[in-house]
């Protein structure tokens, strides 16, 4: 949840929106007024639900307002374009554990969150602290939030991954590919890519020998590859001659163990060259040598023919057969 105070154009003043893993499937926006389904499963649920959710994001909006006045008169802001964030949710691993988190932000950074273990609130910097004692002197907001992550938030979680079925759970394996590159300072960088998986969550490393090398890799966030799936990449420089000492090592729910790709050198193009070149040169001379073959022959031909009396008395100088024309143009 976002609320903003003096919103500029285009934006809206609250904005809700409600995922289930990485996918959102429930989105409110107070200039629409309206809970929408974000995902192709939530559009069988009933009526009653979106106007329930409706009223509950309107009253949301209202709260929210009340604590970004607050907030701005605690950073002693009184206009301008500020905002407060609202994020909580549950958790099910797979081993059936579950966990929970209730966190509040102003201007996009971390103000307080919620200990659910103490039911206290926990002060992300000074400023905060003014907010961490305002809400202590209400111990049933605490109270309440643990109830709803540990209760009803577990509850509809159970409810949507049903209703969302096999696109929520499905588990696609990356594509891993190692890429080698050469910076204009001749340094040599290895990339390895990790493509078409899901869930998102993934692990890459590379690894010399034994060795994690943690400090030396870079690291890209992992995005969106635009088909439902993600993609990411993890580089590290090496030594040059030395590309087949380094492997990347990938973790993904998708895969049942952990795959270890290398890069692989392409074949020598000196050899495709001279296979090619090799080719073209053992055709070519079959051509000119099977052209030298047929003028040959047909010249043979002709001298024979030449040889024997003109038809019709003509001049043995203006009997030239065909052939022999042809193939004199032929060698010309």
């Amino acid at each position: 949840m976002a609320q903003l105070y003096q919103p500029g154009p285009g934006l809206p003043q609250f904005l809700a929106v409600g995922y289930v893993d990485d996918q959102p499937f429930i989105h409110y926006d107070s200039r629409v007024d309206r809970a929408k389904p974000q995902a192709p499963w939530m559009a069988t649920v009933d009526a009653q639900y979106w106007e329930t959710e409706t009223q509950k994001q309107r009253t949301w909006a209202k709260v929210q307002q009340v604590e970004t006045w607050t907030v701005m008169g605690y950073h002693n802001h009184s206009s301008g374009m500020h905002s407060t964030q609202r994020m909580f949710g549950c958790e099910i691993r797979e081993d059936g554990r579950t966990s929970s988190f209730w966190q509040f932000g102003f201007d996009g950074q971390d103000h307080v969150s919620l200990d659910l273990e103490t039911l206290s609130w926990v002060s992300a910097k000074p400023a905060a602290v003014r907010t961490k004692r305002w809400w202590e002197t209400e111990r049933c907001y605490a109270e309440y939030d643990k109830a709803y992550l540990e209760g009803l938030c577990l509850i509809s979680l159970h409810r949507y991954l049903e209703l969302g079925g096999q696109s929520l759970t499905r588990k696609e394996p990356p594509t891993v590919q190692v890429t080698r590159h050469t910076a204009q300072d001749g340094g040599i960088t290895l990339k390895c890519w990790a493509r078409g998986f899901y869930p998102r969550d993934i692990s890459l490393s590379w690894w010399l020998g034994e060795e994690e090398l943690v400090l030396e890799t870079e690291y890209v966030e992992t995005r969106p590859s635009g088909d439902g799936t993600y993609q990411t990449w993890a580089a590290v420089r090496v030594p040059a001659r030395k590309e087949d000492w380094y492997t990347c090592h990938v973790q993904h729910s998708g895969l049942n163990h952990t795959l270890t790709v290398a890069w692989e050198a392409p074949s020598h193009q000196w050899k495709t060259s001279a296979v090619v070149v090799s080719t073209i040169f053992t055709i070519t001379f079959l051509l000119m040598a099977g052209v030298w073959i047929f003028i040959k022959q047909y010249s043979q031909a002709g001298q024979v023919t030449s040889l024997l009396p003109p038809a019709g008395g003509e001049d043995l100088q203006n009997s030239q057969s065909p052939v022999t024309v042809e193939a004199t143009q032929l060698l010309c």
